[in-house]
């Protein structure tokens, strides 16, 4: 009886709004494929409408952005209507798993994987109840009588023991990992092994020959210090290492390229700017795929855009089960240009049978992907998708992606050879680029997209046939990357996708202008 039914859910219940197997619930999908919206339950009239993101003045008088403990905390004392809310529901499930666990795990480390695991959370309870502070949540709950876990926990804080009679902390650090050669990346932090560092990315050492890259930006966005890094940790593998993998341990592997920094240039119409940014990427990523190590890609979480773009050029990625993973660069007005077109146009064109007469439909994969900005819903669907390939690997468990990502590096180390820099790819010219502009123009004929996104779609399907060249031929990969760099620019220059970018930092959703 800790918990009741609140009176909304018997509501929404009488009326159906059961969840995903009604269509409906809290949320519920709009539109069609492709500009498809998620439309919020108003919990008072129980219709749907738009989503409003909350305001939380608590978070940003306090500047708390990237450390979730910090967040919380700041969220769960504040006096306002978040702070109302995080009371009456975090702290009593708080309080119950306090109760709970010592009835249905051997340990609080057990109970916070469970959670994390199993639901999803980022911090498990334990992990709460540190990261806010024990006697904040008892005098939240106004519990007198505290659990016995919590009147006699693991650990002191380290340095501060806790005063008689208060409660103290269950750990003194961090969760630890849940077995032996688990969490490599953060074991070899811990022991020191960062090789260089700047602000959006390092150079770790993982041990056994291993480099890693890992991004440390805000949603490990990629701005010119993660570029740098990529650049250097080709590099210094090269030099000292036997292999390189690109990971991290964030919930989020990439959300691709940092999008106020390019909408700021192109509002200042510093267009030699952008243009220099697009090319070191390009390069970056290029760098990766040729690099003189095994490159291994080990994704996770949300995988968009550039971070996409930087698992299409491994040698192999390692990918974790719940990667979600995609170009999304139409949804801003833009299309993927560090080598994402060409990385996608070339997988699937080779993918055709040998001598096949028709192209066409293999390039028309790679055309919807981009166009309608699809994104995997796993990593088995990314393996459905063609954006991973029979010989990447998944990883189920989160805290073992960088240990296997290691060692898929290292297998493919003693008899790795560098691909050849003179990679070419058929492009169909002419006749594929009439017909995936007879698409768009279909589409645009019937109201589907819009005029922007007609313009965008024409750009797309010039790259993806070769340009203007006058036939079916093979063309070179620095050809395609010089067309995405010229599309990339000449849409940074266009109102309607500055409008889109601008919206999208706003809202964090897309405009269909």
């Amino acid at each position: 009886d800790a918990f009741a039914l609140p009176a909304l859910a018997t509501r929404m219940i009488e009326r159906g709004l059961i969840g995903a197997r009604a269509g409906q619930g809290f949320y519920k999908k709009a539109g069609e494929r492709g500009r498809r919206t998620i439309l919020a339950l108003d919990t008072e009239s129980l219709e749907y409408r738009e989503q409003r993101a909350p305001a939380l003045p608590a978070l940003e008088a306090a500047q708390v952005v990237d450390d979730l403990g910090e967040r919380v905390r700041t969220l769960f004392t504040d006096g306002g209507r978040a702070g109302a809310f995080l009371r009456a529901t975090l702290g009593p499930t708080l309080v119950y798993a306090a109760e709970v666990a010592p009835r249905v795990a051997r340990s609080i480390d057990d109970v916070d994987r469970a959670m994390r695991w199993g639901f999803g959370w980022e911090l498990g309870p334990f992990e709460l109840w540190d990261a806010i502070g024990a006697g904040t949540v008892l005098e939240a709950c106004g519990v007198e009588d505290p659990p016995a876990l919590v009147r006699e926990p693991g650990d002191p804080s380290p340095g501060a023991p806790p005063a008689p009679g208060a409660p103290g902390r269950f750990r003194a650090g961090r969760l630890p990992p849940a077995g032996v050669g688990l969490e490599v990346l953060r074991s070899a932090r811990d022991r020191g092994a960062v090789v260089r560092r700047n602000a959006g990315a390092s150079l770790v050492d993982l041990g056994d020959g291993v480099l890693a890259v890992e991004f440390h930006s805000k949603m490990n966005t990629l701005g010119g210090d993660a570029v740098e890094m990529l650049t250097a940790g080709a590099a210094e593998a090269a030099r000292n290492f036997e292999a390189l993998v690109v990971g991290n341990d964030a919930v989020n592997f990439s959300a691709g390229a940092n999008l106020m920094l390019v909408l700021l240039e192109a509002q200042e119409e510093n267009w030699d700017e952008i243009d220099q940014m697009v090319r070191a990427f390009q390069a970056a990523v290029v760098g990766l795929r040729r690099a003189a190590v095994p490159v291994v890609v080990a994704p996770a979480g949300l995988t968009l855009g550039g971070g996409c773009e930087i698992a299409l050029h491994g040698d192999r990625v390692q990918a974790a089960a719940e990667t979600y993973m995609g170009q999304v660069e139409v949804g801003v007005g833009l299309i993927p240009a560090g080598g994402g077109t060409k990385e996608l146009l070339a997988r699937f064109v080779d993918s055709a049978p040998p001598g096949a007469a028709d192209l066409l439909p293999f390039v028309q994969r790679a055309f919807e992907l981009i166009g309608f900005g699809t994104v995997s819903t796993s990593a088995a669907d990314a393996r459905r998708l063609g954006l991973l390939r029979d010989a990447d690997g998944v990883t189920m468990n989160r805290e073992r992606l960088l240990g296997d990502a290691r060692s898929l590096a290292l297998a493919l180390a003693p008899a790795y050879q560098p691909p050849a820099p003179a990679r070419t790819v058929i492009a169909g010219g002419p006749d594929t680029r009439a017909a995936l502009e007879l698409g768009v123009h279909l589409a645009w004929r019937g109201g589907r997209i819009s005029d922007h996104d007609a313009l965008i779609g024409r750009k797309l399907a010039r790259i993806l046939a070769g340009g203007d060249i006058p036939h079916a031929m093979p063309v070179g990969e620095q050809h395609l990357l010089d067309l995405e760099r010229e599309a990339f620019l000449s849409l940074c220059g266009e109102p309607k996708t500055q409008e889109r970018m601008a919206h999208t930092l706003k809202t964090g959703k897309t405009l269909r202008n």
